[in-house]
Parts: C-alpha cells; sequence; structure tokens
C-alpha cells in the first residue's frame, strides 16, 4: 500500500475538531471518476417499476427497493411481486436469498470492465437498506458467504481492484434498515416473524430513533469491513443522519487512525448536513454543482438512464449514452467534481451489455482525453457557453439530472494541470472555436503551443481582443462526442 504521504502516524480524536482536519484525499482528486455496483438478493426480481406507475398505480423505479416495496399490494412492485412469486406472507424478501446465487460472478472481469472504462477507484455497496451484508460478516449472519452466493464478494473485489492498481471503495447504506421495511408490520408478513428480526428489525413506532443496540451493530459491521478490506474510500447514504453524533465520531476516528498506521490516503464521503464540513468529502446524489466549488466533491448517479436512477438491475432499465456520460463527467471535473458511477449487475453476476458498450465507449474517450480529465484541477472558472444548468442548490442540489439540458459544441469546460490549460469543448467543433474566456485571462504572448489531444500536429491559432483565443480546428477531428485543445502557456 502506498505510503502516507507525510509518512507519519497521524492520530486522530473522537471530536468534530479534530476529525474536521482530516485532507480530501489527493489521488481522489487526480482520479476523478470511479464506479460502484448496486448487486444484492434485490436483484433477483430484476424489475423496477413500470409505466403503470403512469396510469395511476403506485409504481417506484429503483429496484433497489423492491426489498420495501413488494409487500405494498397497491404498488406496482407489489403487484409484480404476486403475480410473479404469490403473496408475500408466503414469499418473503428473504426467500430472494436462495435464489441470489452469482454462478457467473467474476470479480477480476468486473475490475477489467471498469479499468478499461477509465475508472481509478472501484467496489461494491457493502450493504444496502436490506440488511443484507456482501463480505464475510460474524455480526450479521444474513451476508453473502454464509447464503446466496457463498462467496466473499467484497473480499473478492478488493483483491482483483487493487491488482489492477485501483483503490478500492465501500458503500454503506445501512443506517436506514431501521426504517426500511416498518410501512408493512401487522400484515402478516414475514416482517413480523421473531426469527427474521435481525433482518427486518424489530417492530418499533415510525417516530422512534435507532436504539443502542441497532447503532452497536452499524457500528460493527463498519469495522469488519474497515478491518478486513481495508477501502480507500467510504461513502455513507443519505440516512447517516439517523446515527448518533458519538457513534460517528467514533466509526471516523477508527477509520482514519487505522488508516494512517496502515500508510493509506483515506476519504469518506456523505450527504446532505449528515456530517460537518470538512470531515468528509461532500456528495450529490443524482446531481452536481451549477458552478466551480471552491471545495473538492462528489456526485453519484447510475449509468442506467430511469429518473432518479435506477440502481439496481432491471430488466426494462435502459442505460445513458456514452454523450451523456462524457459530457456529464467532463462538466462536473471542471467544476472541481469527481464521478462515482453505478452498474446494476444481473444476479447472476454478469454486467448488462448495455452498460458495458456505454462503458467501452467511455474508456476509449478517455484514453484519448484523459489527460484533461486525470491529475487535474479546476481553472479560474469552469468554463463557457449557451447551456448552463439552473439547480436549485437550495434544495440540496440531488436529483436533478432529470431535464438537465443537452450540451452542445458551444459548450466549453476547462481544467488546468502543470503549465497547460485544458478546454473541452462537448462536441464536434467547427472549423474555429472562439473561447471567449481567454479575452479576459491570457495575452498572446503567455500562450506557446495549441494542440489537440488526440492530433499530433500543432494548431494554428490567435487571440483576437473582442473574440478571445480563436483556433483553427484540424481536418479530422478525433472524437463524435467532446474534443480537448490542450493550450500550453510559456511560464
Amino acid at each position: 500500500m502506498a505510503k502516507h504521504r507525510s509518512d507519519e502516524v497521524k492520530t486522530y480524536e473522537q471530536t468534530w475538531k479534530s476529525l474536521c482536519n482530516h485532507p480530501v484525499p489527493e489521488w481522489f482528486r487526480d482520479a476523478k471518476f470511479g464506479i460502484y455496483t448496486t448487486w444484492g438478493p434485490y436483484s433477483v426480481p430484476a424489475y423496477g417499476g413500470d409505466s403503470r406507475a403512469l396510469c395511476g398505480i403506485k409504481g417506484h423505479y429503483n429496484g433497489a427497493w423492491y426489498p420495501q416495496k413488494m409487500y405494498d399490494p397497491s404498488h406496482s412492485n407489489g403487484i409484480f411481486h404476486a403475480k410473479t412469486y404469490g403473496d408475500p406472507a408466503k414469499f418473503g424478501y428473504k426467500d430472494f436469498i436462495p435464489l441470489f446465487t452469482a454462478e457467473k460472478f467474476d470479480a477480476e472481469e468486473w475490475v477489467e470492465i471498469f479499468k478499461d472504462a477509465g475508472a481509478r477507484f472501484a467496489g461494491p455497496i457493502a450493504q444496502l437498506h436490506d440488511g443484507f451484508a456482501m463480505w464475510k460478516s460474524k455480526v450479521n449472519r444474513w451476508n453473502c458467504v454464509a447464503m446466496g452466493p457463498k462467496r466473499d464478494v467484497m473480499g473478492e473485489f478488493a483483491t482483483a481492484a487493487r491488482k489492477a492498481d485501483l483503490k478500492f471503495v465501500a458503500t454503506f447504506h445501512h443506517a436506514y434498515q431501521w426504517f426500511f421495511f416498518q410501512l408493512a408490520r401487522g400484515q402478516g408478513y414475514d416482517l413480523d416473524d421473531p426469527q427474521f428480526e435481525d433482518l427486518y428489525i424489530r417492530a418499533h413506532d415510525p417516530r422512534e430513533m435507532p436504539d443502542k443496540a441497532y447503532h452497536d451493530r452499524w457500528r460493527d459491521q463498519i469495522f469488519e469491513v474497515l478491518d478486513q478490506y481495508s477501502p480507500e474510500l467510504i461513502w455513507f447514504d443519505f440516512c447517516l443522519k439517523w446515527i448518533r453524533d458519538d457513534y460517528k465520531r467514533e466509526m471516523l476516528a477508527y477509520f482514519f487512525n487505522n488508516a494512517s498506521k496502515k500508510g493509506q490516503d483515506v476519504g469518506v464521503a456523505f450527504k446532505n448536513n449528515d456530517l460537518p464540513p470538512g470531515a468528509g468529502i461532500f456528495d450529490l446524489e443524482v446531481g452536481k454543482m451549477n458552478e466551480l466549488c471552491q471545495f473538492a466533491w462528489l456526485t453519484d448517479t447510475s449509468i442506467d438512464c430511469v429518473p432518479r436512477g435506477n440502481w439496481a438491475y432491471s430488466r426494462s432499465a435502459a442505460f445513458k449514452s456514452p454523450e451523456r456520460l462524457i459530457h456529464n463527467l467532463v462538466d462536473i471535473v471542471s467544476k472541481n467534481g469527481q464521478l462515482l458511477l453505478n452498474v446494476g449487475p444481473r444476479a447472476d453476476g454478469m454486467i448488462p451489455e448495455g452498460a458495458r458498450s456505454a462503458l467501452k465507449k467511455l474508456g476509449e474517450w478517455l484514453r484519448l482525453n484523459g489527460e484533461a480529465i486525470y491529475n487535474t484541477r479546476p481553472w479560474f472558472v469552469s468554463g463557457e457557453g449557451p447551456t448552463k444548468n439552473t439547480i436549485d442548490m437550495s434544495k440540496g442540489g440531488h436529483f436533478n439530472e432529470t431535464g438537465e439540458p443537452r450540451f452542445c459544441a458551444h459548450d466549453i469546460r476547462f481544467t488546468t494541470a502543470g503549465k497547460a490549460v485544458y478546454a473541452t469543448c462537448l462536441g464536434v467543433p467547427g472549423d474555429e472555436v472562439f473561447i471567449n474566456t481567454f479575452r479576459e485571462r491570457v495575452n498572446a504572448d503567455e500562450i506557446r503551443q495549441v494542440t489537440m489531444l488526440g492530433v499530433d500536429q500543432p494548431l494554428q491559432w490567435r487571440i483576437d481582443r473582442d473574440e478571445g483565443l480563436i483556433i483553427e480546428t484540424p481536418e479530422k477531428i478525433p472524437s463524435e462526442y467532446a474534443n480537448s485543445f490542450k493550450i500550453e502557456m510559456k511560464k
């Protein structure tokens, strides 16, 4: 493992003053792009809602929430479940676990696909809201080694990732398990059977907050993952807000201190106001910033194009185009952001062909233009062009991909590294490209050379006091999706 940048073991106290001094890892800011997988027993039904939701039937287009919605007979998931598997009183969520056999799961193949897509960090969901652990656990008997696949998914993924020189990420969603199955209590389902209480959690008043036993279990499962697999990044879903402050401080101090002893640079991602500023990396779910942000941030989104994300595999889910993936990545990075992209494998462990195809195109683009993405930092401004995000950040900035504008070739996004400024045109430019921002920022005698990534010869350029930097484009444009100009400065 890489040594800590200071080569010294730093100790963190269980206070926010101490924990908020933990830096964002430089490897994370350099990596820009990672992939994680939403995969578990909920992948078996492969159902995430359908068009009946538009016809008055309640629907939820998120396959990862199938375990909850299958118990609602008026919900599209409940209707599907009853028709396909029978009454949930006889076939409950637990009964999907033996069907989750993962017979085609190959961690090395996954990592090869993700690395070829350009990801620099990768890993699985450790535990979703459903309470099923995707690692070898002594704390939680409902785990993938004891039942279902009967394989250590987390361990195999971690080994494959590190063999491929990727950083390893584990995502945690299990704080919400306290609430997840509560709405369907008292209806004769297996949810009320005491022998399954450690999966479904005991019945309680909806206003009751998690008790000490629940907090201990929440913490101890995280400690197991940290001790056994040493992830460089851990990521928490929205539900972290319901965890007691002292448990969060204990968990973070344990993570930071043990990583320091191992010589790791690590980070923790969180949503909303679930941690104080400075204690971790701020994450926007299916969303992004309008403008350049003064701190490093993250967005998590899914490769499927279902509104708000389907996350788990669904037979009906379609996938985002390579253009959309590339443009969003470029836009996010220009604003000091990083992208964590979700892929939902099939229950048998295969990555859907639609996802593989889009990832392959993304990887091809990054091999050509990655110099404008990896190891870069923001410039003075994030970009220019007619297409603007109009996100209401007062509402948190989450789930603002729906209805997002489509970028065009006049939209340009900036990054910088060393003596170069990279200007990425989000499309196929015309014979000349006008970069108006240079009118205010750069003089002609500062520029040494202008090239386009993927093109051998330098390009002709000039500075116009009214128009800015004008670049003559090459006869053959390398990419149909986006093209990066490298503007090399003399100093």
